[in-house]
């Protein structure tokens, strides 16, 4: 079975307020999207990647990733608006006898070997698995305009979803076809209101996303912790 992975990088990153895009941003010494990148591309189970990166950027990237030493095949496109749009464009450049999609966030460096395998070996079995956690705060519906609680969630029902999210390629097609103008806020709720039913695979806390300074702070801790860890093996 053909396994081709999207990983969505074409975020500006305005938030960081870096002066270059947000997946070249170097923490420890590495762009934040080549920690992740080299775990796509040492995956036996992963044939080829595309990197979906912001339009005006795409020879800065394809520069970065040619000197990184990553030997698997690694195509650069052209992002769009949204992160949707963006995937969009990634499914679009799939090869035709691709089967099974992997879709992850460039700004997650820290997934793991093997959560990626598992995600894939269930992605094959089920057809639609995201990468999650269970939620460990106290979650309350809100009246936004107000401020007044609605309710208190059930916390046992309730999961933190992550990337990557891995998609039978008829799947993830068929729920992209229906792409309109609301934007969703991950790509396992379009295939949801395309009406597949999605599972999830138990990931890692440490699975973060990077968007703002303290991200950064914390992903830099979290790298150190693992030098240390793979030190004292």
């Amino acid at each position: 079975m053909k396994v081709q992975a999207i990983i969505a990088a074409a975020g500006a990153g305005t938030r960081l307020k870096s002066k270059v895009p947000k997946p070249l941003l170097a923490i420890k010494g590495q762009p934040i999207l080549f920690y992740s990148l080299k775990v796509f591309a040492q995956c036996s189970l992963i044939d080829s990647v595309i990197v979906v990166v912001p339009s005006a950027g795409r020879t800065v990237f394809e520069k970065a990733i040619k000197k990184s030493g990553i030997h698997k095949k690694v195509m650069c496109v052209a992002g769009g608006a949204r992160r949707c749009d963006s995937i969009r464009n990634g499914l679009r450049r799939l090869d035709a006898d691709t089967k099974l999609v992997v879709v992850h966030d460039g700004a997650r460096p820290f997934i793991t070997h093997d959560l990626l395998r598992r995600c894939i070996r269930a992605g094959r079995k089920d057809k639609a698995v995201v990468a999650a956690v269970p939620v460990t705060s106290t979650i309350k519906r809100v009246c936004t305009k107000t401020g007044v609680v609605w309710a208190t969630l059930n916390r046992e029902d309730l999961w933190e979803i992550q990337t990557p999210q891995v998609f039978d390629r008829k799947i993830i097609d068929r729920a992209y076809s229906a792409l309109s103008s609301i934007t969703p806020t991950d790509d396992a709720q379009l295939v949801e209101q395309a009406g597949s039913q999605v599972k999830i695979v138990l990931s890692s806390y440490d699975n973060i996303k990077i968007t703002a300074p303290e991200d950064v702070a914390f992903a830099e801790y979290l790298l150190s912790r693992r030098k240390v860890c793979s030190g004292s093996a």
